[in-house]
């Protein structure tokens, strides 16, 4: 039978599964929304189960909203931790996807992890290393690719949740991270502008104030992001994308290097340097793909 690839991208409002063979070639995918574990999940192996006819599914990547630990020696490895989302909390994510579908090979990373390997290896990152990926969406969050894997360290990292100056003046806005209130996810993501706003991000208008004050924030971000990991090329996805990257924001971002790193990326190459994610809807779950193939030639080179 022909060795097939399982993808979960496991997001907050919705999960992606999908089959492909070991080329990465997308077979069969499915969306549905993200309900509570047992009700997202039974459509899962529900889709698994249904496209098992189609060959021998041999491993499964999860790529995760998060925080989730990944730490093999703990004893909450493979569990989604400290989420907002209270039916997930604490929820082992990676012990139920191998039960549920009976498939030994499971592995799990971030989402944005998960698509930041995914412009590495086949998009808009490929050749660039270090290589960051920013999605800016309902949330904030960035996956970071360093001498070809993804960073992980004591956690993972949490880019969303640092700290930029706050424009209280201009902008009272307490902030609407549950943890941390003001950080840049609680400041500038798509949550943050419903929150101020009563209604979705997509739905204000091109010209609505609350745009230049985003912008803003973001700049201030990606800034920081600049100056700690020196990335080769920063990749931006997410539903944010297009209203908030343009000439203001990249001109925001020069000012707050204000010069201080020579590079000509940074100077007239910046629109190639800070570029829009090229699998677009599809990174998040090719990365899943990505991450169980390369968990496959490890076990496969280990045997």
């Amino acid at each position: 039978m022909t060795d097939l690839i399982g993808a979960v991208e496991a997001g907050g409002t919705k999960f992606i599964c999908a089959i492909g063979d070991t080329a990465a070639q997308i077979l069969a995918r499915e969306v549905f929304p993200t309900e509570s574990p047992a009700q997202t999940l039974t459509h899962a192996f529900g889709f698994f189960k249904r496209h098992a006819r189609r060959g021998n599914l041999v491993h499964i990547g999860i790529a995760s909203f998060g925080p989730i630990d990944l730490d093999p020696r703990s004893p909450s490895f493979g569990r989604i931790t400290t989420t907002p989302k209270q039916l997930w909390r604490d929820f082992d994510i990676l012990d139920a996807v191998a039960r549920g579908t009976g498939v030994r090979g499971v592995s799990l990373d971030t989402d944005v992890n998960c698509a930041a390997l995914a412009e590495w290896q086949w998009g808009a990152g490929r050749g660039c290393d270090p290589l960051l990926y920013v999605t800016l969406g309902t949330g904030i969050g960035a996956g970071v690719v360093i001498n070809g894997s993804v960073l992980h360290g004591l956690v993972h990292p949490e880019i969303g949740h640092m700290r930029i100056p706050h424009d209280c003046a201009r902008d009272p806005f307490a902030g609407s991270c549950p943890s941390h209130r003001d950080c840049w996810e609680g400041l500038a993501s798509g949550s943050a502008i419903a929150a101020r706003r009563g209604v979705p991000a997509a739905d204000l208008p091109p010209d609505d104030p609350m745009w230049p004050l985003v912008t803003t924030y973001t700049a201030d971000g990606f800034a920081n992001l600049i100056l700690a990991y020196s990335p080769r090329r920063i990749i931006v996805g997410g539903g944010l994308r297009t209203r908030v990257i343009g000439p203001d924001f990249l001109r925001r971002v020069h000012e707050r290097l204000n010069g201080y790193l020579r590079a000509a990326e940074l100077l007239d190459g910046i629109v190639s340097y800070i570029v829009p994610s090229q699998l677009g809807d599809d990174a998040g779950v090719l990365g899943a793909m990505a991450l169980a193939l390369r968990s496959l030639r490890v076990s496969q080179d280990a045997i």
